[in-house]
Protein backbone atom coordinates (compact mmCIF):
# COMPACT_ATOMS: atom_id res chain seq x y z
CA UNK A 1 0.00 0.00 0.00
CA UNK A 2 1.48 3.04 -0.97
CA UNK A 3 0.10 7.13 -1.44
CA UNK A 4 0.68 8.90 -4.27
CA UNK A 5 -0.18 12.55 -5.53
CA UNK A 6 -2.47 13.16 -7.17
CA UNK A 7 -3.44 17.19 -8.86
CA UNK A 8 -6.75 16.78 -9.30
CA UNK A 9 -8.00 14.94 -6.11
CA UNK A 10 -10.07 16.97 -4.01
CA UNK A 11 -8.14 18.41 -0.45
CA UNK A 12 -10.68 17.09 1.41
CA UNK A 13 -10.28 13.62 0.64
CA UNK A 14 -6.55 12.28 1.39
CA UNK A 15 -6.69 8.68 0.20
CA UNK A 16 -4.48 5.55 -0.09
CA UNK A 17 -3.73 3.42 -3.25
CA UNK A 18 -4.14 -1.09 -3.76
CA UNK A 19 -3.09 -2.36 -6.71
CA UNK A 20 -3.77 -5.54 -8.51
CA UNK A 21 -7.39 -6.08 -8.82
CA UNK A 22 -7.34 -9.65 -6.96
CA UNK A 23 -5.93 -8.16 -4.48
CA UNK A 24 -7.85 -5.10 -3.97
CA UNK A 25 -11.45 -7.02 -4.45
CA UNK A 26 -10.32 -9.83 -1.52
CA UNK A 27 -8.72 -7.39 0.78
CA UNK A 28 -12.39 -5.25 0.77
CA UNK A 29 -14.41 -8.36 0.83
CA UNK A 30 -12.50 -9.33 3.62
CA UNK A 31 -12.71 -5.80 5.37
CA UNK A 32 -16.42 -5.42 5.04
CA UNK A 33 -16.86 -9.15 6.31
CA UNK A 34 -15.06 -8.10 8.97
CA UNK A 35 -17.21 -4.65 9.83
CA UNK A 36 -20.49 -6.39 9.28
CA UNK A 37 -20.08 -9.03 11.77
CA UNK A 38 -18.64 -5.76 14.17
CA UNK A 39 -21.73 -3.91 13.25
CA UNK A 40 -24.06 -6.61 13.86
CA UNK A 41 -22.23 -8.20 17.04
CA UNK A 42 -22.80 -4.68 18.49
CA UNK A 43 -26.62 -4.41 18.24
CA UNK A 44 -26.57 -7.61 19.40
CA UNK A 45 -24.53 -7.16 22.44
CA UNK A 46 -26.13 -3.33 23.81
CA UNK A 47 -29.35 -2.97 26.29
CA UNK A 48 -32.16 -4.55 24.88
CA UNK A 49 -34.28 -1.44 26.82
CA UNK A 50 -33.52 1.88 25.77
CA UNK A 51 -35.10 4.32 24.82
CA UNK A 52 -36.05 4.84 21.17
CA UNK A 53 -33.25 7.46 19.72
CA UNK A 54 -32.20 9.08 16.19
CA UNK A 55 -28.60 7.64 16.82
CA UNK A 56 -30.20 3.95 17.27
CA UNK A 57 -31.96 4.32 14.21
CA UNK A 58 -29.28 5.43 12.21
CA UNK A 59 -27.00 2.17 13.35
CA UNK A 60 -29.26 -0.25 12.19
CA UNK A 61 -29.88 1.54 9.01
CA UNK A 62 -25.55 1.80 9.10
CA UNK A 63 -25.40 -1.97 9.49
CA UNK A 64 -28.02 -2.64 7.16
CA UNK A 65 -26.10 -0.68 3.91
CA UNK A 66 -23.38 -2.62 5.21
CA UNK A 67 -24.55 -5.83 4.83
CA UNK A 68 -25.92 -4.49 1.49
CA UNK A 69 -22.54 -3.87 0.39
CA UNK A 70 -20.85 -6.89 1.28
CA UNK A 71 -23.68 -8.61 -0.56
CA UNK A 72 -23.07 -6.83 -3.54
CA UNK A 73 -19.65 -7.26 -3.94
CA UNK A 74 -19.64 -11.13 -2.76
CA UNK A 75 -21.72 -11.73 -5.96
CA UNK A 76 -19.82 -9.53 -8.42
CA UNK A 77 -16.43 -10.97 -6.85
CA UNK A 78 -18.07 -14.80 -7.18
CA UNK A 79 -19.43 -14.06 -10.46
CA UNK A 80 -16.69 -11.96 -11.56
CA UNK A 81 -18.27 -10.77 -15.00
CA UNK A 82 -21.93 -10.71 -15.81
CA UNK A 83 -24.76 -8.44 -16.97
CA UNK A 84 -27.96 -7.72 -14.74
CA UNK A 85 -30.94 -5.67 -16.09
CA UNK A 86 -28.79 -4.41 -19.13
CA UNK A 87 -25.74 -3.26 -16.94
CA UNK A 88 -22.54 -5.51 -17.41
CA UNK A 89 -20.79 -5.61 -13.70
CA UNK A 90 -17.13 -6.46 -13.10
CA UNK A 91 -13.92 -6.35 -10.33
CA UNK A 92 -13.90 -2.41 -11.31
CA UNK A 93 -17.71 -2.18 -9.50
CA UNK A 94 -16.25 -3.70 -5.86
CA UNK A 95 -13.54 -1.06 -6.13
CA UNK A 96 -16.71 1.86 -7.59
CA UNK A 97 -19.40 0.78 -4.95
CA UNK A 98 -16.65 1.18 -1.98
CA UNK A 99 -15.81 4.26 -3.27
CA UNK A 100 -19.16 5.89 -3.33
CA UNK A 101 -20.14 4.31 0.33
CA UNK A 102 -16.52 5.69 1.37
CA UNK A 103 -17.63 9.51 0.18
CA UNK A 104 -20.75 8.85 1.35
CA UNK A 105 -19.67 8.24 5.19
CA UNK A 106 -17.19 10.56 4.63
CA UNK A 107 -19.60 13.76 4.55
CA UNK A 108 -22.41 12.19 7.36
CA UNK A 109 -20.21 12.55 10.60
CA UNK A 110 -21.07 16.51 10.81
CA UNK A 111 -24.65 16.05 9.90
CA UNK A 112 -25.41 13.03 12.19
CA UNK A 113 -23.87 14.01 15.16
CA UNK A 114 -25.24 17.32 14.92
CA UNK A 115 -28.89 16.06 14.76
CA UNK A 116 -28.08 13.42 17.22
CA UNK A 117 -26.62 15.89 20.19
CA UNK A 118 -29.71 17.86 19.21
CA UNK A 119 -32.25 14.82 19.57
CA UNK A 120 -30.69 14.10 23.25
CA UNK A 121 -30.84 17.90 23.94
CA UNK A 122 -34.20 18.25 23.27
CA UNK A 123 -35.62 15.25 24.29
CA UNK A 124 -33.32 14.19 27.81
CA UNK A 125 -35.00 16.48 29.72
CA UNK A 126 -38.62 16.83 28.10
CA UNK A 127 -41.38 17.13 30.64
CA UNK A 128 -44.68 16.32 28.38
CA UNK A 129 -43.85 12.63 26.48
CA UNK A 130 -44.05 12.63 22.57
CA UNK A 131 -46.31 9.85 21.52
CA UNK A 132 -43.56 6.72 20.41
CA UNK A 133 -45.09 6.29 17.27
CA UNK A 134 -44.87 9.76 16.05
CA UNK A 135 -40.85 9.97 16.86
CA UNK A 136 -40.17 6.22 15.44
CA UNK A 137 -41.45 7.72 11.99
CA UNK A 138 -40.13 10.90 12.88
CA UNK A 139 -36.15 9.68 13.07
CA UNK A 140 -37.01 7.01 10.26
CA UNK A 141 -37.99 10.20 8.14
CA UNK A 142 -34.80 11.64 9.64
CA UNK A 143 -32.51 8.73 8.53
CA UNK A 144 -33.83 8.39 4.84
CA UNK A 145 -33.12 12.45 4.37
CA UNK A 146 -29.72 12.08 5.94
CA UNK A 147 -29.60 8.55 3.46
CA UNK A 148 -30.61 10.09 0.30
CA UNK A 149 -29.14 13.65 0.77
CA UNK A 150 -25.49 12.30 0.92
CA UNK A 151 -25.55 9.73 -1.90
CA UNK A 152 -27.22 13.40 -3.99
CA UNK A 153 -23.88 15.38 -2.78
CA UNK A 154 -21.48 12.28 -4.22
CA UNK A 155 -23.46 11.42 -7.37
CA UNK A 156 -24.84 14.71 -8.37
CA UNK A 157 -21.86 17.23 -7.53
CA UNK A 158 -19.23 17.46 -10.09
CA UNK A 159 -16.40 18.19 -8.91
CA UNK A 160 -16.81 14.77 -6.79
CA UNK A 161 -18.30 13.08 -9.40
CA UNK A 162 -15.25 14.41 -11.82
CA UNK A 163 -12.63 12.80 -9.50
CA UNK A 164 -13.99 9.46 -9.99
CA UNK A 165 -14.34 9.55 -13.34
CA UNK A 166 -11.18 10.82 -13.56
CA UNK A 167 -8.85 8.14 -11.16
CA UNK A 168 -11.02 5.20 -12.57
CA UNK A 169 -10.44 6.07 -16.35
CA UNK A 170 -6.63 6.13 -15.70
CA UNK A 171 -6.01 4.19 -12.89
CA UNK A 172 -7.97 1.03 -14.10
CA UNK A 173 -5.91 -1.00 -11.69
CA UNK A 174 -5.79 1.41 -8.79
CA UNK A 175 -8.01 1.95 -5.99
CA UNK A 176 -8.16 4.86 -4.18
CA UNK A 177 -10.17 5.22 -0.81
CA UNK A 178 -11.03 8.11 0.74
CA UNK A 179 -10.27 9.22 4.49
CA UNK A 180 -12.68 11.09 5.87
CA UNK A 181 -11.90 14.83 7.16
CA UNK A 182 -14.47 15.74 9.32
CA UNK A 183 -14.19 12.29 11.37
CA UNK A 184 -10.43 13.33 12.05
CA UNK A 185 -11.68 16.60 13.21
CA UNK A 186 -14.50 14.95 15.52
CA UNK A 187 -11.52 12.85 16.92
CA UNK A 188 -9.50 15.86 17.66
CA UNK A 189 -12.43 17.75 18.87
CA UNK A 190 -13.54 14.97 21.18
CA UNK A 191 -10.17 14.34 22.94
CA UNK A 192 -9.06 17.84 23.64
CA UNK A 193 -12.73 18.28 25.16
CA UNK A 194 -12.32 14.95 27.44
CA UNK A 195 -8.55 16.06 28.27
CA UNK A 196 -9.64 19.86 29.09
CA UNK A 197 -12.28 18.03 31.43
CA UNK A 198 -10.25 15.83 33.06
CA UNK A 199 -7.70 18.85 33.89
CA UNK A 200 -10.62 20.79 35.32
CA UNK A 201 -11.52 17.78 37.50
CA UNK A 202 -8.30 16.55 38.28
CA UNK A 203 -8.47 16.42 42.10
CA UNK A 204 -12.32 15.20 42.31
CA UNK A 205 -11.37 12.47 39.93
CA UNK A 206 -8.36 11.55 41.90
CA UNK A 207 -10.00 11.52 45.08
CA UNK A 208 -12.88 9.48 43.61
CA UNK A 209 -10.68 6.45 42.33
CA UNK A 210 -8.86 6.40 45.44
CA UNK A 211 -12.06 5.98 47.10
CA UNK A 212 -13.75 3.35 45.29
CA UNK A 213 -14.48 0.03 46.12
CA UNK A 214 -16.09 -3.38 44.13
CA UNK A 215 -19.54 -4.67 45.67
CA UNK A 216 -22.01 -6.74 44.25
CA UNK A 217 -25.92 -5.61 43.51
CA UNK A 218 -28.42 -8.10 42.01
CA UNK A 219 -25.59 -10.15 40.99
CA UNK A 220 -23.86 -7.32 38.74
CA UNK A 221 -20.54 -6.14 39.33
CA UNK A 222 -21.29 -2.22 40.54
CA UNK A 223 -18.13 0.56 41.76
CA UNK A 224 -18.97 2.14 44.92
CA UNK A 225 -17.55 5.81 45.34
CA UNK A 226 -17.44 7.94 48.33
CA UNK A 227 -18.34 11.89 47.74
CA UNK A 228 -19.08 14.91 49.90
CA UNK A 229 -22.56 15.86 48.85
CA UNK A 230 -22.66 19.84 48.65
CA UNK A 231 -25.59 21.83 48.12
CA UNK A 232 -23.77 24.51 46.33
CA UNK A 233 -24.32 24.96 42.31
CA UNK A 234 -21.11 25.37 41.93
CA UNK A 235 -19.39 22.24 43.66
CA UNK A 236 -22.45 20.64 42.11
CA UNK A 237 -21.41 21.77 38.70
CA UNK A 238 -18.15 20.02 38.97
CA UNK A 239 -19.27 16.65 41.23
CA UNK A 240 -21.60 15.88 38.40
CA UNK A 241 -18.65 16.46 35.65
CA UNK A 242 -16.48 14.02 37.39
CA UNK A 243 -18.88 11.55 37.34
CA UNK A 244 -19.76 11.54 33.96
CA UNK A 245 -16.48 11.55 33.19
CA UNK A 246 -15.80 8.28 35.51
CA UNK A 247 -19.23 6.85 33.94
CA UNK A 248 -17.80 7.46 30.27
CA UNK A 249 -14.06 6.58 31.03
CA UNK A 250 -15.24 3.22 32.58
CA UNK A 251 -16.83 1.74 29.44
CA UNK A 252 -15.22 3.91 26.52
CA UNK A 253 -11.57 4.36 27.95
CA UNK A 254 -10.05 1.77 25.33
CA UNK A 255 -11.57 3.54 22.62
CA UNK A 256 -10.55 7.05 23.74
CA UNK A 257 -7.16 5.57 24.46
CA UNK A 258 -7.26 4.14 20.52
CA UNK A 259 -8.02 7.81 19.78
CA UNK A 260 -5.11 9.29 21.02
CA UNK A 261 -3.17 6.49 19.58
CA UNK A 262 -4.60 6.95 15.68
CA UNK A 263 -4.53 10.82 16.18
CA UNK A 264 -0.28 10.96 17.15
CA UNK A 265 0.76 8.50 14.51
CA UNK A 266 -1.53 10.71 12.37
CA UNK A 267 -2.97 7.30 10.74
CA UNK A 268 -5.84 8.17 8.13
CA UNK A 269 -8.55 5.25 8.51
CA UNK A 270 -10.82 4.91 5.14
CA UNK A 271 -14.14 6.76 5.31
CA UNK A 272 -16.26 2.81 4.75
CA UNK A 273 -14.37 1.64 8.00
CA UNK A 274 -13.97 4.19 10.27
CA UNK A 275 -17.93 4.85 9.86
CA UNK A 276 -18.95 1.78 11.87
CA UNK A 277 -21.57 0.96 14.94
CA UNK A 278 -18.88 0.60 17.44
CA UNK A 279 -17.62 4.16 16.72
CA UNK A 280 -21.16 5.55 16.59
CA UNK A 281 -21.88 4.14 19.98
CA UNK A 282 -18.88 5.80 21.51
CA UNK A 283 -19.83 9.22 20.00
CA UNK A 284 -23.41 8.24 21.28
CA UNK A 285 -22.28 8.03 24.42
CA UNK A 286 -20.05 11.39 24.69
CA UNK A 287 -23.06 13.26 23.37
CA UNK A 288 -25.19 11.93 25.79
CA UNK A 289 -22.76 13.34 28.58
CA UNK A 290 -22.32 16.18 27.26
CA UNK A 291 -26.51 16.56 27.16
CA UNK A 292 -27.06 15.79 30.83
CA UNK A 293 -24.07 18.15 32.02
CA UNK A 294 -25.64 20.72 29.86
CA UNK A 295 -29.13 20.18 30.77
CA UNK A 296 -27.72 19.28 34.72
CA UNK A 297 -30.48 21.45 36.15
CA UNK A 298 -33.69 19.91 34.22
CA UNK A 299 -33.07 16.62 33.73
CA UNK A 300 -35.49 14.83 35.75
CA UNK A 301 -35.48 11.57 37.50
CA UNK A 302 -37.42 9.20 36.53
CA UNK A 303 -36.24 5.68 35.18
CA UNK A 304 -36.99 6.45 31.42
CA UNK A 305 -34.33 9.13 31.73
CA UNK A 306 -31.80 6.17 32.61
CA UNK A 307 -32.47 4.00 29.34
CA UNK A 308 -30.91 6.43 26.79
CA UNK A 309 -27.82 4.54 26.39
CA UNK A 310 -27.46 1.36 25.36
CA UNK A 311 -23.94 0.73 26.92
CA UNK A 312 -23.46 3.75 29.78
CA UNK A 313 -25.55 3.64 32.68
CA UNK A 314 -25.52 7.40 33.66
CA UNK A 315 -28.49 7.14 36.75
CA UNK A 316 -25.78 7.34 39.77
CA UNK A 317 -24.20 10.48 38.33
CA UNK A 318 -27.36 12.59 39.48
CA UNK A 319 -28.81 10.79 42.65
CA UNK A 320 -27.09 8.72 45.97
CA UNK A 321 -27.94 4.85 45.75
CA UNK A 322 -30.31 3.86 47.62
CA UNK A 323 -30.72 -0.55 47.87
CA UNK A 324 -31.97 -2.27 50.92
CA UNK A 325 -29.20 -4.74 50.24
CA UNK A 326 -26.24 -2.14 50.87
CA UNK A 327 -25.31 0.20 52.98
CA UNK A 328 -28.40 2.52 54.26
CA UNK A 329 -29.04 5.59 51.86
CA UNK A 330 -28.91 8.60 54.56
CA UNK A 331 -25.17 7.87 54.92
CA UNK A 332 -24.15 10.61 53.17
CA UNK A 333 -21.35 10.88 50.40
CA UNK A 334 -22.34 7.64 48.47
CA UNK A 335 -22.50 7.08 44.85
CA UNK A 336 -22.92 3.95 42.77
CA UNK A 337 -21.59 3.92 39.37
CA UNK A 338 -21.73 0.91 37.06
CA UNK A 339 -18.92 0.62 34.87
Amino acid sequence: MATIPCENCSGQYPYTQLSQPLEISCMLLLIMLGKVFLDFFMLQVKQKKVEVSFMGYFCVSLALLDFILLMSISFIFYFEDFALWGVRFTKYHICLFTQIISLTYGILHYPVYLVAGLDYYMTIAQTSQFPKRGQRLLYVFAVVVIWISGFFCILKVPAIYEELEIWNRFSPYQCPLYASVQSYSVSCAMVLLIGMAVLACQKEVTTMLLSVRVVSIASQPVLMFSSVSNNNGTCFKWQLLTRLLICFLGTWAPFVLLQIIILFLGARIPAYMEMNVPWLYFINSFLIGVAYWCRRHDVELTEEMWSTDPFVSWKFCFMPFNNENTEPSDKPGRVIVIC
